[in-house]
């Protein structure tokens, strides 16, 4: 069995998941609906990135028994420019710290481009990224990295970066299995 599970804040993350499901012929869930992931051979993670790391990922691999003879592939969405070095470099630490060592070691890694909706977040959330832009506008300009100038872009605006191609090396990858 394989199974697309996703973690998603504001949807972004589940339309990858959605698409990926679609063109795989994989079963999709949220994190919240899967009780045992080791009855899947192949797992694809597509999570948001969410207050340093991805939704739903630790969770979800917390259970993991044992790595081997399962196929996994996670999928990080976040506003930073994923082509940027720093920025999936800064992702990748933070899901060192998530998950297991063999299932980080193990895993196919690949980032996304979601977006964000600020009239649709919630207070906490309107809340942390306001304290974040007040923050982020008075650094230096040599301080400001590419994902704190995004935020300070996009900040208070609906911007949508998610482009259903990128998917394209998972899908790939999927194939090579």
């Amino acid at each position: 069995m394989n199974i697309v599970i996703y973690g998603s804040q504001y949807g972004t993350a589940k339309r990858y998941a959605e698409e990926l499901s679609n063109r795989l012929g994989f079963e999709l869930k949220s994190y919240e609906e899967v009780a045992d992931v080791n009855l899947y051979d192949t797992i694809i993670y597509v999570g948001a990135l969410y207050a340093g790391g991805v939704l739903g990922m630790k969770k979800t691999f917390k259970g993991m028994k044992d790595s081997n003879g399962h196929t996994i592939i996670i999928a990080t969405v976040g506003l930073a420019d994923p082509t940027d070095k720093t920025n999936t470099d800064t992702i990748k630490k933070g899901m060192k710290n998530q998950l297991p060592t063999e299932v980080y070691d193990k895993a196919s890694i690949f980032h996304l481009r979601g977006g964000i909706d600020y009239s649709k977040l919630g207070f906490k959330h309107k809340t942390m990224m306001g304290m974040l832009y007040k923050k982020a506008i008075t650094l230096p300009e040599d301080k400001k990295t590419s994902e704190v100038r995004a935020m300070i872009e996009t900040y208070n605006k609906q911007v949508d970066f998610v482009d259903l191609i990128t998917i394209e090396p998972i899908v790939k990858a999927c194939f090579e299995i």
